[in-house]
């Protein structure tokens, strides 16, 4: 399957991952662990589902290695994405 894959890096939890879309697509916020199954097509848990405006926030749940990945879940067709996270000091602000 392809998919886009942003990877967020190491995140303290509590921060926003806004994701802009350029087309309905299935968008999902997953932990290193979780996205090493997605990758592999094996059962994985994940928060998000298929989405048709933008953009999509997502809050970071817990410390870690976090991912979001933008697919079309097999169907034809063509999607853009960009991310950027809002930490939370400027959240709070």
């Amino acid at each position: 399957m392809q998919f886009i894959k942003h990877d967020l890096g190491q995140l303290s939890g509590g921060e926003i991952a806004e994701v802009s879309i350029t087309s309905a697509a299935n968008v999902r916020l997953l932990d290193s662990n979780n996205f090493l199954k997605y990758r592999s097509g094996q059962r994985h848990k994940y928060t998000g589902g298929h989405y048709t405006q933008s953009p999509v926030q997502f809050e970071i749940p817990r410390p870690g290695r976090w991912y979001v990945v933008v697919d079309l879940g097999g169907y034809a067709g063509e999607v853009g994405s960009s991310i950027r996270v809002l930490s939370k000091e400027i959240l709070s602000n």
